[in-house]
């Protein structure tokens, strides 16, 4: 059955997802997150986000599944379908952000669509058609060593022109100072002679994103990153408090799980040991070689029984380079498994509170778990919520993506969670 959706958002992996969510309910959006795309009915909503894995998938399967998602979305009412990947515009030269975007464009008739990857609140910001974290160009930052997606330039059209088939239109700051019909016109005559193109906006602070969404929030496809759903969803509803707003806290313990190895999760973690919390690392070789196993991780959290405790495989990039010699993509499978069973291992011994660091991490858990459709609570970090599977209402749980979230992030997630 139809409903009036006004959002239909796909996102490259769960975290993203989740990020995606939690901007969209922070306008009071009743939203429901799902993990993959749905087989039965949504629940009542103005906005629906379905977590892929197509952010490293290959290519020609990331297309199929993210069409399959939008075309599902279309079938059940969403008024805009919007295509949500990292600030940090995570792909490889391959894709899967162009062929993706090209799909949408030529499968829903759209002439053009938005790249709007930009996130101010934390700090990714574009200027004169460059992405920025922090100020400093994106390939001249620790992305540049991300060990599946590795940034090798800041230029958005330049990170287009290798994965997408069109050609890219920078509307500069500038240019977006003018009135819509102005930047309207410059927009067609860029396009006249073009089957299909993109625009790259300038985006660097808030009355950016509300002139983005102004001008091009009418389009039915959009892409980008979660910064510029907070001014679409604000177009598209008047702002108000979220209905049946969920609760965010539960009794129960809480177990805290990080595969990424971003700058941010590092500190993090480094933050929570120096708070006092018990911690774990989880050694990749042994897992490897078959004697590190769920059991021997477990039996460190039953010695810590009445503590909250970090289980991690984070490192930094030095040393995961000199892992991955021995297979990136088998060490990088075998370690999100053994955290993903570890959790399933939590919950069946009445954990209630799951917090999990990492896009490919958060991914693997939350299919583990079995939790396929999520309501939307308060966020603990900008993009970071707190969620309750439908299925299972007496958990809570969050997934953030590796670069996301305040140093004391983790404890501040297990107080938030605690009832």
């Amino acid at each position: 059955m139809k409903q009036d959706i006004l959002i239909g958002c796909v996102a490259d992996d769960f975290t993203g997802a989740s990020d995606a969510a939690s901007f969209l309910m922070s306008k009071g959006m009743k939203t429901i997150l799902f993990n993959g795309k749905p087989d039965g009915e949504i629940p009542p909503c103005q906005a629906v986000v379905i977590a892929l894995k197509s952010r490293t998938q290959e290519t020609k399967s990331a297309v199929a599944d993210s069409m399959a998602a939008f075309t599902w979305l279309k079938e059940q009412g969403a008024q805009h379908l919007y295509f949500k990947y990292c600030s940090t515009f995570d792909s490889t030269k391959e894709g899967n952000i162009g062929p993706v975007v090209d799909a949408m464009l030529e499968a829903f008739g759209e002439k053009y669509t938005i790249l709007c990857p930009a996130l101010p609140v934390n700090k990714r910001t574009v200027e004169n058609g460059i992405l920025y974290v922090d100020g400093v160009p994106l390939s001249e930052t620790h992305m540049k060593n991300h060990p599946l997606t590795p940034m090798w330039e800041s230029e958005i059209a330049k990170l287009m022109d290798p994965q997408g088939k069109y050609q890219t239109l920078n509307v500069n700051t500038e240019l977006l100072a003018k009135s819509k019909e102005e930047i309207l016109a410059v927009v067609d005559e860029f396009g006249k002679d073009k089957e299909h193109f993109y625009i790259v906006p300038d985006y660097v602070n808030d009355e950016n994103g509300t002139k983005i969404a102004e001008v091009f929030g009418d389009l039915t496809v959009l892409t980008g990153g979660s910064g510029i759903l907070v001014p679409l969803a604000a177009k598209y509803q008047q702002a108000q408090t979220a209905k049946d707003s969920m609760e965010n806290s539960v009794d129960g313990k809480g177990i805290v799980l990080a595969g990424s190895c971003s700058k941010a999760t590092l500190e993090q973690i480094a933050d929570f040991q120096t708070k006092g919390y018990a911690s774990y690392k989880i050694d990749p070789m042994a897992v490897l070689s078959g004697t590190e196993t769920v059991d021997t991780v477990w039996d460190f959290v039953k010695t810590h029984a009445d503590e909250e405790v970090l289980l991690y495989s984070s490192d930094q990039a030095e040393n995961v380079a000199e892992i991955q010699k021995v297979g990136k993509d088998k060490i990088a499978a075998l370690l999100e498994g053994l955290t993903a069973a570890v959790a399933e291992r939590a919950v069946a011994n009445g954990y209630t509170r799951i917090i999990v660091a990492g896009g490919e991490t958060s991914s693997a858990v939350a299919k583990k778990l079995g939790y396929h459709c999520f309501e939307i609570g308060e966020s603990i970090a900008p993009g970071v919520p707190i969620m309750a599977p439908l299925s299972n209402e007496n958990i809570r749980i969050v997934l953030k993506s590796g670069n996301f979230g305040q140093t004391d992030f983790f404890a501040r997630a297990l107080q938030m969670t605690r009832k």
